[in-house]
């Protein structure tokens, strides 16, 4: 039997147009798959560490640091590189490759990933799962839409700067996680979408992460890792957060405005449906008392109380997550009590448990990607690791660059680096101390290897599966982490092309 060559020409058609994005969690399997195989061509090495003082804020603190001169290859019997390749199950607690999941899952500490923000993800999304559940919400921004016609373009702008400003001044990014799950609904409301969403709040606390003048847990460590002069070079590094919060900016409303006239350009459109579904019913004229007033100040008081503990107490994971498990409580009573939407004692505990259970599929992509780390040894630079030795290599590597290009590749190096290491003040420590003196070797100088971490490392966690904030904030806008690929790589090439000219012309410029 013969087919026409029209025929092959629509099987062709069909089989192109049915090909869609691997899920999120296929892609993180076979990256975990490609780390394993590389523990069979890397030697495994460990460093040396030592204790470094630095000035920050007129108080002097101390941080320890990876010996950049210590680093040493693990040596078999025989005298050569010891390998440590990854069996695929380890009994006894092991790390075998079919161990990932679990292992990643539960790794790390309450105060980090994965075990802390997984919990994190979990407790505010039970707490606001009981805020939805009151109506507030929905009713508030019915109203507010209502009453702003005609400057709703003005929400945008604000809520990008506030939130880079957030980025730069304290370092905020886990933070926006519990607003995006407030702010998706009205922005979905005013015509826009989920990924729009996810642009306003983490995309613009990391794009003042990673362009700021005075991040505590990034640009301030690092400059004391390095010998520089803690908050030095600030007037520069404030030009340039206004520069990329700009792009930034620019680039989301030129989406948002898109979105906007078109909603089926949206990369979320399919996964708005859940929002738009339920607000399908809500109208200007529903409900909107005493008990909403209660609500709404609930929660402008519990983020007013957060902020306060962050800035001024240093308040992280378990402490931000306590005081909105607290908003819900409260938030539920006043529910009960003014029986918003029927609000019964009960439904407050099923609401919580709703809201808990959307964020259980972030968390396991959270978890899972941890495990990708825990596959390369990353339990320590005194660990003997292949993490490791990459580190080792690629400063070795950088090293033997001219100077202007050493810059450059200094840049790609923690920009690649922080896939593994998502963590701005873990990066810092484990970089830095090999990025400074190699700085010195090569003729660059140490602010401008500074300002190679800073915008390598920033930037980066928009994009990297491993983020767990990021994973989170896609999680609760329910963006796929592959939508987010095919929409996100325009900005990220942007973002490195830009960073690339700041870089090295800072470099001929001798910034110092």
């Amino acid at each position: 039997m013969e087919i026409s060559t029209s025929d092959n020409k629509t099987l062709a058609s069909t089989q192109s147009s049915s090909w869609q994005m691997p899920d999120t969690l296929v892609i993180i399997f076979f990256v975990a798959l490609a780390a394993a195989i590389m523990t069979y061509f890397i030697p495994i090495g460990a460093f040396e560490t030592q204790e470094v003082s630095y000035v920050s804020d007129g108080i002097e603190k101390s941080r320890v640091v990876v010996d950049p001169s210590s680093f040493e290859y693990q040596y078999d019997v025989d005298g050569t590189p010891k390998l440590q390749p990854v069996a695929l199950f380890e009994g006894d607690g092991g790390a075998g490759f079919f161990n990932f999941a679990f292992e990643g899952l539960v790794s790390g500490s309450k105060w980090g990933s994965a075990i802390g923000v997984i919990m994190f993800m979990l407790v505010i999304g039970g707490s606001f799962g009981v805020v939805m559940a009151t109506g507030t919400i929905d009713n508030g921004i019915l109203r507010l839409i209502d009453k702003t016609r005609g400057n709703e373009v003005l929400f945008i702008p604000v809520i990008f700067s506030l939130f880079s400003l957030g980025g730069a001044v304290f370092g905020m990014g886990e933070e926006a996680i519990a607003f995006a799950i407030i702010i998706c609904p009205l922005m979905i409301r005013l015509g826009y979408d989920g990924i729009t969403t996810v642009m306003v709040t983490y995309v613009a606390t990391q794009v003042g992460f990673a362009s700021s003048w005075m991040n505590p847990f990034s640009v301030a460590i690092a400059q004391g890792i390095a010998g520089v002069p803690v908050l030095s070079g600030s007037g520069v590094r404030v030009v340039m957060w206004l520069g990329f919060t700009l792009i930034g900016l620019a680039f989301t409303m030129r989406y948002a405005n898109k979105v906007k006239r078109t909603p089926s350009l949206s990369y979320s459109f399919h996964s708005d449906a859940y929002f738009r579904e339920n607000q399908s019913k809500a109208s200007l004229d529903s409900r909107f008392n005493l008990g909403d007033i209660l609500v709404l100040t609930s929660i402008v008081a519990t983020i007013a109380w957060v902020i306060w503990g962050v800035v001024t107490r240093a308040w992280f994971i378990p402490e931000i997550a306590s005081q909105f498990f607290t908003m819900g409580i409260v938030i539920g009573a006043i529910g009960v009590v003014f029986k918003l939407n029927g609000m019964t004692v009960n439904k407050v505990a099923t609401s919580f448990k709703q809201g808990a259970a959307t964020m259980l599929e972030p968390a396991v992509l959270v978890g899972c990607a941890s495990g990708i780390l825990i596959l390369l040894g990353g339990g320590g630079p005194t660990e003997p690791s292949v993490l490791n030795s990459i580190l080792n290599s690629a400063g070795n590597v950088i090293g033997q660059l001219p100077n202007a290009l050493s810059a450059w590749f200094m840049l790609l190096f923690q920009s690649v680096f922080n896939f593994f290491v998502t963590s701005g003040s873990g990066q810092a420590a484990l970089t830095m101390p090999l990025m400074a003196p190699l700085a010195d070797i090569v003729g660059v100088t140490r602010q401008v290897a500074v300002l190679a971490f800073q915008l390598g490392d920033g930037f980066t966690n928009i994009l990297v599966p491993t983020s767990a904030s990021l994973m989170a904030t896609l999680g609760v806008c329910r963006v796929d982490w592959g939508d987010w690929l095919k929409f996100i790589w325009r900005f990220m090439v942007a973002l490195f092309v830009i960073s690339s000219i700041v870089v090295v012309s800072a470099h001929y410029l001798g910034f110092s």
